[in-house]
């Protein structure tokens, strides 16, 4: 049996973005960079803008020095798409609410939920906390009032509001013809 010749992919492999994004997260300059791997400054401005291909030993000091696996230059991204009607619908408890989720069910790290209230919607009398560390709440349309125990904030559309989701709170709508608003869990309330 004759081998079979390997096509290459026609996919070209970026890796000058992630090289510059691990740098920018370790707090690093180039400059630093260049001093500790020995590498010039203009070549590693050219790697990172994917005009040049670093060496296989330059690649791993660059990796050594960003502490990254140099496996993960070359990793497919994760990238999940929820088309647009599609989210899972889901019950934060609100009144007069249809909620949906925006982000994908297996999603832990933050949940995204689009919430369409009629006039007279709230998230009941009482207040109430969830089991997220942050809790972002975005107004697309209409007017939202949120309670807290010591005070209560107006909200328009454009306005975000981010707060501990522990802290007890509630909310209702104000506008007549209803509202549209985003919320943002972190971490993810439930995730699939």
């Amino acid at each position: 049996m004759r081998p079979m010749p390997l096509e290459p992919a026609d996919r070209r492999v970026a890796i000058g973005p992630r090289l510059r994004a691990a740098r920018r997260a370790q707090q690093l300059t180039i400059d630093e960079v260049a001093r500790i791997t020995g590498l010039t400054k203009g070549f590693l401005s050219r790697v990172e803008r994917d005009m040049t291909s670093p060496s296989v030993s330059s690649l791993i000091s660059l990796c050594d020095v960003l502490s990254i696996p140099v496996g993960s230059l070359f990793e497919e991204p994760e990238v999940q798409l929820v088309p647009a009607g599609t989210g899972a619908k889901v019950n934060l408890g609100g009144v007069d609410t249809e909620e949906r989720l925006l982000s994908p069910r297996s999603e832990s790290r933050v949940q995204v939920i689009r919430s369409v209230i009629q006039s007279g919607g709230h998230g009941g009398e009482e207040l109430y906390a969830v089991a997220a560390d942050v809790d972002v709440l975005h107004v697309l349309r209409g007017e939202i009032e949120v309670r807290f125990s010591d005070r209560e904030w107006r909200l328009g559309p454009g306005d975000s509001l981010t707060f501990s989701g522990h802290e007890p709170h509630s909310w209702r709508v104000l506008s007549d013809d209803g509202a549209e608003v985003l919320w943002v869990l972190v971490p993810a309330l439930w995730s699939a």
